[in-house]
Parts: structure tokens; C-alpha cells; sequence
């Protein structure tokens, strides 16, 4: 496996192979690794800071069995709102992201606000876990 990158996010998955999936093509992510109990993605801007390579990493992680048996996910899944966090995640265009999630089970939805270079939305992924996306305005490039 490749060297680990110091910050990233960690999700736990009923349905691995589909989670999986969903972030990778939803955010343009390669994946750097993969078991039966996780999958690594990973993406790279090209850009550095003080010298350093400016990265994302997301992990996949299957939720044990004796676990994942007792959870349900509908179709279309309920959305996970009560939760301490949501992670939010760069794309290049909010309607690629919205088709790209549709396509896989998850959606976006809400408004749309904007911060400075950036405009943000909600998504879902197939499970039901809420995330934020970020579009760059006129050009601007987000580092992921």
C-alpha cells in the first residue's frame, strides 16, 4: 500500500463494493488499496503547499457482519441527519456530481451557498450518509 496521507475520512459501509464505487467515480478518486474489510481511495490536486503534495484520502470500511445485519437501507435510503459530522468533499461541477450520485443510488439536494471560491451543496451516498460538496467559482481550483 502507498504511504499514508496524514488526514482523510474514515466511513463504515453495509455495502462495501457499492460504497466504494459511489466515491470513487462521485469524486474522481483512484483507489490505492482494497481487502475484503476496506477500500482506500485517494486523490491528488497536482499542487503543493510549503512543499508538501495536497491529498484526500477516503477509506471504505466494512461494517461486521454481526452488525450490518441489524442495520436496513432502504430505497430510496433515509438520510442519516442526526449525526455529529459531515464530511465535505471537492468536485468540479455540482451537475456532474448530482448525475454521478443519482446514477448510484445517492442524490444531491438543498440549496446551494457560497463561500469564498467555492459554492457548497449536500449530497447522499446509497446508505443514507449526508456529505458536503464544494464547486469552485469562475475558475478557481478547491484543494481536495
Amino acid at each position: 500500500m502507498p504511504a499514508a496521507v496524514g488526514s482523510g475520512t474514515l466511513i463504515y459501509a453495509k455495502d462495501l463494493a457499492l460504497l466504494a464505487s459511489f466515491y470513487r467515480v462521485l469524486l474522481s478518486m483512484s483507489e490505492v488499496h482494497a481487502s475484503d474489510e476496506l477500500v482506500v481511495l485517494r486523490s491528488y490536486d497536482g499542487r503543493s503547499y510549503d512543499g508538501r503534495s495536497l491529498q484526500c484520502e477516503l477509506i471504505v470500511h466494512r461494517i461486521p457482519a454481526h452488525i450490518a445485519e441489524t442495520i436496513v437501507v432502504a430505497s430510496p435510503p433515509v438520510l442519516r441527519e442526526d449525526t455529529a459530522i459531515k464530511p465535505f468533499f471537492s468536485v468540479a461541477s455540482f451537475v456532474e456530481a448530482a448525475a454521478h450520485a443519482t446514477s448510484m443510488g445517492g442524490g444531491v439536494f438543498g440549496p446551494q451557498y457560497e463561500g469564498p471560491g467555492f459554492r457548497i451543496t449536500n449530497a447522499y451516498d446509497p446508505e443514507g450518509n449526508i456529505i458536503q460538496l464544494r464547486e469552485p467559482i469562475d475558475g478557481d481550483r478547491i484543494a481536495p
